[in-house]
């Protein structure tokens, strides 16, 4: 391709729009100069101006080349750039050294390939054709344009819908152009700039983003007007904690406030089927009652035992507590019944996430949250984030190993805490004379020695399962919840004091172990957390 020679030093580098609208404080020929001045100071190589008073303003201030056009209003009642051969010449006088003119199929009416050769013909001055499509670079080019813009793409009735930049339309139109192509068009990062160089751009032309106060303003204004409204507005979601017994569900705001809360026996070992109706239904009444209370919720999380691929919603490995879930792409079964975003996640790590917006972990940044009840589970945030891993199978506290070739696990292996630290354990510790957990705990507030006794065979073995957590993590506090933590200060006490006969350098750790303060619906809240957190991140994608 022929470069003329006064353009070669464009290639690779930023041109300023320098221009503002008629009703613009800036809308003068020496403020234009000045924005001209600072841009060229940050490193643009070449103006583009319009009108012949901003240009002469411009050319007065500095020598860099100045692509020169005119908005001109014509007979059809709208603008067109650059509409005839005197417009051309004139904008040469007063200092252009290339002519910019709208070559679409638009401008094509109004003569624009015609004026191409003429203005080259007539001034001796390289021409630059501002197109929207393909179609319409490759007919300009063979009109004899110089260089081709993407300067109208979305301004167009055939291109209406392309609304922001895009960097594999500048590709598609330099590879197949004979001349080079310049890319200017809502061009309004610095990213945005370099993925036009790296599409094939020959130069980049950025003019809001750099000349126009009002607009700059504008946009950092709609951007703290909108987070501002979203602030004021009480945000709402569905959550449902799931447990191999029990599962519970509530509508949740995002100061953590319960607005409904159900429970309802888990069919666990129905299979996946039964699982996803199960699920399925509770989504559904619990929509309904958000909507009948006049709650309009923004998405539903779903807190779940087995491990969990948190980006696409999917169980990655459960046990045979819940047999037949693994694999079970739970988000997308459900966003087909409710028709909102829908966050999964483990119900330990989902409870560690809950810790984290609205209980004991709020104003810590390295924690371990520990669940005992049915099974034994946990979250762990280091560095302020939670830890999922590189597989999502992080975080699987109840199988640390504690005892060699020990008792069988549902994970298939022998020995693992989860085991010797369930609710299970503790009545098996107890023996004969407890029927549920919560007999074992008061018999032990109350001072019996058996349940003391069985109380404190849990204690070590849990001991040893947290001791390989601090030594490894280093946290800030172990926080413990569940039905085996509610009402068992003697727990805590027992831990604090095994803690500190097996963790090195225990007296300068400042460990806290404290018991969460989330309660019996923690589960929902850390359901209620994700969907918060899928929230978020979609509107950060905004």
């Amino acid at each position: 391709m022929s470069i003329p020679d006064r353009c070669r030093k464009l290639e690779g580098k930023l041109i300023a729009s320098c221009q503002a609208a008629p009703t613009d404080a800036f809308f003068d020929a020496a403020s234009m100069a000045r924005f001209a001045q600072a841009a060229i100071a940050g490193g643009a190589v070449a103006i583009r101006a319009n009108g012949p008073d901003h240009i002469q303003g411009i050319r007065g201030v500095t020598g860099v080349p100045i692509i020169g056009i005119q908005k001109s209003t014509v007979s059809d009642g709208g603008v067109l750039i650059t509409p005839s051969l005197d417009v051309a010449a004139e904008l040469k006088r007063a200092g252009a050294d290339l002519i910019a003119l709208d070559a679409t199929r638009r401008g094509q009416r109004y003569g624009a390939l015609g004026r191409i050769g003429l203005i080259k013909r007539e001034l001796g001055i390289p021409v630059l054709a501002d197109i929207a499509t393909v179609e319409e670079a490759l007919q300009a080019a063979e009109a004899g344009a110089d260089f081709v813009l993407s300067t109208m793409r979305g301004y167009t009735a055939e291109t209406k819908e392309a609304t922001t930049f895009d960097a594999s339309f500048i590709e598609k139109l330099a590879a197949v152009s004979p001349i080079p192509v310049i890319a200017e068009g809502r061009i309004h990062r610095p990213e945005q700039a370099a993925q036009a160089i790296a599409a094939g751009a020959f130069a980049v032309v950025v003019g809001t983003a750099i000349t126009r106060p009002s607009e700059i303003a504008r946009q950092f204004s709609a951007a703290i007007e909108r987070q501002s409204a979203l602030r004021s507005i009480k945000r709402t979601v569905l959550a449902i904690d799931m447990g191999g017994t029990q599962t519970k569900a509530g509508i949740v705001l995002e100061d953590g406030t319960l607005l409904y809360q159900s429970s309802i026996p888990t069919p666990a070992m129905g299979g996946r089927q039964k699982l996803l109706d199960h699920l399925k239904q509770i989504s559904m009444d619990l929509h309904v009652q958000a909507i009948q209370q006049g709650y309009a919720p923004q998405a539903l999380g779903v807190a779940t035992a087995g491990w969990v691929n948190a980006v696409t919603g999917t169980v990655a490995y459960a046990t045979d507590n819940l047999p037949g879930w693994t694999g079970t792409h739970i988000a997308k079964e459900l966003n087909g019944c409710i028709k909102l975003p829908v966050a999964v996640e483990n119900d330990a790590n989902a409870f560690a996430l809950a810790e984290k917006s609205f209980g004991a972990g709020r104003a810590l940044t390295d924690f371990v949250s520990i669940t005992l009840g049915t099974g034994v589970g946990g979250g762990c945030f280091t560095g302020n984030r939670l830890n999922r891993g590189a597989h999502f199978f992080a975080n699987a506290l109840g199988h640390i190993p504690i005892v060699a070739n020990g008792l069988a696990c549902t994970c298939g292996k022998r020995g693992c805490l989860e085991v010797y630290c369930n609710a299970a354990a503790l009545l098996r510790y107890g023996g004969d004379g407890f029927g549920n957990v919560e007999q074992i705990i008061s018999a032990a507030n109350s001072g019996q020695h058996h349940a003391q006794a069985a109380l404190r065979i849990f204690t070590e073995h849990l001991a040893q399962g947290c001791s390989i957590l601090v030594n490894l993590f280093d946290p800030q506090a172990l926080i413990l919840a569940g039905g085996l933590v509610q009402n068992n200060p003697q727990l805590l006490d027992g831990l604090r004091q095994q803690l500190s006969d097996q963790v090195s350098v225990w007296t300068r750790r400042e460990l806290a172990v404290i018991a969460s303060p989330l309660g019996y619906h923690g589960g929902v809240l850390g359901a209620a957390a994700i969907a918060f957190e899928k929230i978020n991140a979609l509107m950060a994608h905004l």
